[in-house]
């Protein structure tokens, strides 16, 4: 699916990092600090079905500490003062009763979603099953953190429909797995703009020391959020309980969402210690309004399913980081999402952090 979305999606991938390039060197950034870059791929080929959410890739780039930014005269503004004195004034920001002093970072994605029926060899549409969906998207996100809270405001504009090429990428990998390729995408959501813009407030609670060896610890991460937007309207709200050695000060494992880039940005204390080993549990309800990938077009006739307003995710997974490197796997268990669906979902959410330093 990796290949088959680069191959579908980014063929102007050169356009893409020419804009991005020029957009980051006008940017200052704390040198001693790495970018990081996370590569997310999510299928429910790892609970062996074919159905429902199928696949997921979304591959992000974190910045280092926000600076300045500076104009065509070369005029620095100090966005990160700016954005700092701002964060604290919110009356819910624990920074501003802990007095710690908030780190600002952006971060730009890519990403491909894609969703079907249960029932690939059927041409004719079925009114019972959700429709045939995909959606490709670029990301823009802006991160405010410190040591126990990280704000993630991000945008996302893209495609639904044809336009997405979801149906390509699945061919391109049934055929090269040889199985039989899905026969009803021509009934898929029709064209259209996908806008999304996704908040969330993690806060890291009770981080202690574990008697069972040296360096071992336990915390616990909430979160809330939600986002705005005719892919999704929708509030969540959910926790993590890690239990690792070497525990890393990041925000926790988080699958492929808006604003789920919550690893460390640069994970500079990842070259303090040569081994972090973790297990976690984890959970996020949502309260939905809006999905197009259930409700149907917006403004266009197109088939939909009556959804499930209340739906709720529970994830079991482990993490394993080395200097510079994070491999991470959950297996995430989904309540059912609109009547009639015959069973919740499985699948698994698989990412890959790395961090280094990079020159525009």
């Amino acid at each position: 699916y990796v290949r088959a979305f680069m191959y579908s999606v980014l063929g102007r991938k050169a356009c893409l990092v020419s804009i991005i390039s020029c957009f980051f060197h006008s940017i200052g950034f704390a040198q001693e600090q790495d970018w990081t870059s996370n590569f997310f791929f999510e299928n429910d080929l790892f609970a062996d079905t074919d159905l429902n959410y199928t696949n997921g890739v979304r591959i992000t780039i974190v910045s280092p500490d926000l600076i300045t930014f500076e104009d065509e005269e070369g005029k620095s503004y100090p966005v990160f003062d700016w954005m700092n004195r701002r964060m604290r004034d919110l009356p819910f920001h624990p920074g501003k009763l802990l007095g710690d002093h908030p780190s600002l970072n952006i971060s730009a994605s890519v990403g491909q979603l894609m969703f079907t029926p249960a029932d690939g060899t059927r041409t004719t549409l079925d009114i019972n099953d959700r429709p045939y969906a995909g959606w490709s998207y670029l990301g823009m996100g802006l991160q405010s953190r410190t040591d126990k809270v990280l704000y993630s405001l991000e945008m996302d504009l893209g495609m639904v429909g044809p336009a997405s090429l979801a149906q390509q990428t699945q061919n391109v990998v049934h055929d090269f797995r040889n199985i039989p390729v899905f026969e009803g995408w021509h009934n898929q959501l029709k064209n259209e703009p996908g806008i999304m813009i996704a908040f969330e407030r993690k806060f890291r609670i009770l981080d202690v020391e574990i008697p069972i060896g040296r360096n071992w610890s336990s915390d616990f991460i909430t979160h809330w959020g939600g986002a705005l937007g005719n892919v999704s309207t929708h509030g969540n709200f959910g926790a993590e309980w890690r239990i690792g050695y070497n525990l890393p000060d990041d925000f926790g494992t988080s699958t492929l969402k808006p604003g789920g880039d919550s690893s460390t940005p640069g994970m500079a204390d990842m070259r303090d210690r040569t081994w972090r080993l973790q297990g976690f549990v984890a959970t996020d309800a949502r309260l939905v309004l809006q999905n197009i990938f259930l409700d149907g077009n917006t403004f266009r006739d197109s088939h939909s399913v009556d959804k499930k307003n209340f739906v709720a995710d529970a994830a079991i997974g482990g993490a394993l980081s080395y200097k510079r490197w994070r491999l991470s796997y959950a297996h995430v268990y989904r309540s059912r999402e609109f009547k009639g669906q015959v069973k919740a979902q499985k699948y698994g959410s698989f990412s890959l952090s790395y961090s280094r330093p990079i020159k525009f």
